[in-house]
């Protein structure tokens, strides 16, 4: 085990997102309240306690669920619900679709399978009771979306963000669109519910996440590294 390892297992975690206790912002989360359901499946081999959003993102949501695994027999089970329709629910996979190459200046496009921009966005959009989103490096969303064909029934959104990931120089993405899970929430949210206080309140966490583990980085460098290497790039092709 590394030494950063073995100091991250000394530092006790909190209970609620799972980060080292100098790292936890749990005492700011406002809590929302929405219409739309949030689906987070989290490959089991992402393990970035530190700068990882999922459990950050849930916490946010009374009707949020977040799983760790690798596949679920359907969406209902995903879910752990008794009943559960796909076609009423968007599966955020970009893949190697761009929204930059559909014409389109939107920061949110529904494609179909051939990876072609939909028609009727906005009623595609309204129409939405939940949002499925993929946590882990590109190859592991991949693995998540092959395994789980009942994604299938999803209506697929891509996102054309205006500006690059608040992650900067800590988590450098391969592409302009690899957002962190909080703010790909914030966008999807916002625009499916059409209330700008969603994006607010998430991007403002987020902001406070970054600036704790900053502030750490200079006292407990071991819990907050330096800059990270692009995540692997060569596999997320959604």
């Amino acid at each position: 085990m590394s030494d950063q390892a073995e100091a991250l297992k000394a530092v006790a975690e909190c209970p609620q997102c799972g980060k080292p206790l100098p790292l936890c912002i749990c005492d700011s989360i406002a809590r929302l309240e929405g219409r739309t359901s949030l689906l987070i499946l989290q490959h089991p081999q992402e393990q970035d306690r530190a700068l990882g959003t999922a459990r950050l993102t849930a916490l946010h949501f009374k009707n949020a669920v977040l799983k760790i695994g690798l596949s679920w027999p359907s969406l209902s089970k995903a879910l752990g619900r008794p009943v559960a329709d796909p076609s009423r629910w968007a599966v955020l996979y970009l893949g190697s679709a761009k929204a930059s190459d559909l014409d389109t200046d939107s920061e949110i496009v529904a494609i179909n399978r051939k990876g072609e921009r939909e028609d009727s966005q906005r009623a595609i959009l309204n129409r939405i009771e939940g949002i499925v989103l993929l946590d882990g490096t590109w190859s592991q969303a991949k693995a998540l979306w092959w395994r789980n064909p009942w994604m299938l029934k999803c209506q697929r959104v891509i996102l054309g963000p205006r500006r690059p990931s608040r992650y900067g120089r800590l988590r450098r993405e391969p592409r302009r669109d690899g957002l962190s899970t909080i703010e790909a929430a914030a966008m999807l949210l916002a625009a499916v519910e059409k209330r700008p206080d969603i994006a607010a309140a998430l991007n403002e966490s987020f902001e406070r996440m970054l600036a704790r583990y900053r502030k750490v980085q200079g006292t407990m460098p071991e819990l907050a590294p330096g800059p990270r290497p692009k995540r692997d790039f060569r596999r997320r092709k959604r």
